[in-house]
């Protein structure tokens, strides 16, 4: 006991001093189960100066040794940088014509001098999905990415299909101490090995920015910035808060609706943030807002600078915006994302990245989805407010990609831009309108095309550019509800013989349901010894796929006399790979204006199989993906035989002279 009692008083005093020295975990809500935060301290600055200090010092000896290393297993290298603009969903039909329009000089450059063909894109055409494979150089089925969510085969809850928050509560207990055992840990459920972690392995350095599915970021040899799927510092994808002096305080999706209250001259709020922290403000009649010491004048329709405030131990900013003076007087706040100064989460690597791009360059957004669309949806913002905010961000992101572009001269530069997709969601209704917003996605495109010009500013003959997107766009009227179809025919039941059930398959009779979908790009079957209530068996499996298959496609809207989904391809012909269990068994392919309704994509059945979509998110590309092909554009000359998306991965790898894996499903699109 006497020599066991000073190793217990040192764990203890370890214990004490780690609340006050040692970066700790806090625990928030992430999704749907928990979440946790990582919390800096003075000693983490010391260590990861330290750290740097020292990667600095070795820096030649490893270089050196990755040289030695590598000698030998290089073919011919091609360039010297190669430069990945990634323009998240730019459309091929809208980039064609206003090409020939003469509205997009810098891509029709590239086009003449280069090459220019569509993209095949991923089933289904959704971005993680898509820019997984961009990465990877696989199928879904190798890499594991199948949509935005999984449902737990266990439960059938939903959860986040990216990354995993795992929570261990083991802890040792002695009287009034708690001593944890283990900690908390994000996951990158993204499966196989992205191009630049090969890259590194040889020698070849990237700076990879706010490409989706990058949250945790991978370790690799170069840097990264996290982008899809980084949560806010609620825990949440991205959740506004709405304060409002009306007195009704309905529910609003996608984000919090709280009362600003009237006292003498001023109205107080208080500003919700994780794990019941909250922070008080007040706004006084000269809309002179004032928040945890700081101080700011509002103006209507205008954004505050980002605004660091800390709810506990952890970091966050937000932006305010005065939406609406009296009666009522409305104020928008943007989710509370991750200070990049402080980050509360793993957001870059190396992990002082994230707060070396702050201090260079200014505060950024950090969310994985910054663009509030749901406020938009909601009406906590207008279309004004809303393309304010996405220009913020984007100029944010420039900031970021053309400092990289001027440090990195050689390796591999990798930046998505968000903008293109998220505009054209909200704005898509617009399109050929007769409307003020009528020319937002063009004048959009136009300033993408900037982008591109500046780009080829910095490509020399050493320099391969590639200019992409993950997949093209279309309209979205038309809601369809697979799971209630699935009801009304037999192969779905609810509870008491109810007809419309509650979010993510609450309600369902899995005794009874033989097939169901969830999320945005799946139908499933109630496979017994896969789900936990499964009751089909492995032998009917075929038979029923071929059934649903034959119902569904050409499935007709009776509203409208047109076709709701044109194909529904079977999993076990359009994937391959060690993760095709965890896929969709079918992938229904929507025809054009079509796609999962909003209640289907949440698990709900409702009464009608087929909605009007009323919101302002009007564009998608969750339809069959021969709809929706991306593009590619480069400044070489490449092979264009029907190019997909997986093929970016081994081009890049053959431009350095690098053999791409076996494992790797894409082909060089190089020409010899």
């Amino acid at each position: 006991m006497k020599r066991f009692l000073p190793a217990l008083v040192c764990s203890l005093a370890v214990v004490a001093l780690s609340r006050h020295w040692h970066p700790s975990v806090d625990f928030a809500y992430v999704g749907p189960g928990a979440g946790f935060a990582f919390l800096g301290s003075f000693l983490t600055l010391v260590i990861a100066f330290c750290a740097s200090v020292v990667s600095l010092l070795i820096w030649p000896f490893r270089v050196l040794w990755l040289l030695v290393r590598r000698r030998g297993h290089f073919g011919a290298v091609r360039v010297k940088r190669a430069i990945f603009l990634g323009l998240d969903g730019l459309d091929p039909n809208l980039a064609e014509r206003w090409m020939e329009e003469g509205k997009l000089p810098n891509l029709a450059r590239l086009r003449a001098e280069g090459c220019y063909t569509r993209l095949r894109t991923t089933f289904p055409a959704l971005s993680p999905v898509a820019w997984s494979t961009f990465a990877t150089g696989v199928n879904p089925a190798k890499h594991n990415i199948f949509d935005f969510l999984n449902r737990d085969l266990r439960t059938y809850a939903p959860e986040l299909s990216s990354a995993r928050v795992r929570i261990e509560e083991r802890v040792w207990r002695i009287g009034r101490w708690r001593i944890p055992m283990s900690r908390a840990s994000v996951e990158l459920r993204r499966k196989s090995e992205p191009f630049w972690k090969i890259l590194g392995r040889n020698a070849i350095p990237s700076t990879i920015l706010r490409v989706p599915v990058t949250f945790p970021p991978d370790r690799f040899e170069g840097r990264m910035l996290s982008a899809m799927s980084t949560p806010d510092l609620r825990g949440t994808q991205g959740s506004f808060t709405w304060f409002s002096t009306r007195a009704d305080h309905t529910c609003v999706e996608g984000g919090l609706r709280l009362p600003l209250t009237r006292r003498g001259d001023c109205y107080e709020g208080c500003l919700p943030g994780p794990e019941k922290t909250r922070i008080a403000f007040t706004l006084s009649r000269e809309n002179l807002l004032a928040i945890a010491g700081q101080r700011f004048v509002l103006k209507v329709g205008e954004y505050t600078p980002w605004v660091r405030l800390r709810f506990g131990r952890a970091r966050g900013i937000v932006r305010f915006l005065l939406t609406k003076m009296a009666p009522p007087l409305e104020l928008y706040v943007t989710p509370i994302e991750i200070d990049p100064e402080h980050p509360a989460l793993p957001i870059s690597h190396p992990g002082y990245y994230a707060t070396y791009l702050a201090k260079l360059l200014g505060t950024y957004a950090t969310l994985g989805m910054a663009e509030d669309t749901w406020a938009l949806n909601e009406g906590a913002i207008d279309e004004d407010a809303f393309l304010a905010q996405a220009r913020l961000i984007q100029e944010e992101r420039e900031r970021m990609y053309f400092s990289a572009l001027e440090h990195m001269r050689s390796g591999v530069v990798a930046c998505v831009f968000d903008t293109t997709d998220r505009v054209q969601h909200m704005f898509f209704r617009h399109l050929g309108q007769e409307s003020r917003y009528a020319r937002v996605i063009e004048e959009l495109y136009r300033d993408m095309d900037r982008v591109v010009g500046r780009t080829l500013a910095f490509a020399d003959a050493d320099t391969a550019v590639f200019v992409l997107s993950d997949h093209g766009f279309c309209a979205f009227r038309r809601g369809v509800n697979l799971n209630t179809w699935l009801r009304q025919n037999g192969y779905l039941a609810l509870k008491d013989g109810a007809e419309e059930s509650g979010e993510y398959l609450s309600g369902i009779d899995w005794a009874r349901t033989r097939a169901y979908a969830f999320g945005l790009g799946g139908l499933y079957l109630n496979l017994e010894g896969r789900e936990a209530h499964g009751i089909v068996r492995q032998s009917e499996a075929a038979a029923l796929k071929a059934e649903l298959i034959e119902r569904l496609t050409g499935l007709c809207d009776d509203e409208t006399s047109e076709i709701g989904i044109q194909n529904v391809y079977d999993a076990e012909k359009i994937y391959r790979g060690p993760y095709r269990d965890a896929a969709p068994d079918l992938v229904p392919g929507y025809a054009p204006g079509y796609r999962a309704a909003w209640s289907a994509a949440v698990g709900r059945v409702t009464r009608t199989v087929f909605e009007t979509n009323d919101k302002a998110w009007s564009g998608d590309h969750c339809v069959d993906p021969a709809v929706v092909p991306g593009v590619l554009f480069s400044n070489r000359k490449l092979k264009v035989a029907n190019p997909g998306i997986e093929d970016l991965a081994p081009t890049v790898l053959d431009l350095f002279g690098i053999a791409a894996p076996k494992w790797m499903e894409g082909q060089t699109l190089c020409a010899e």
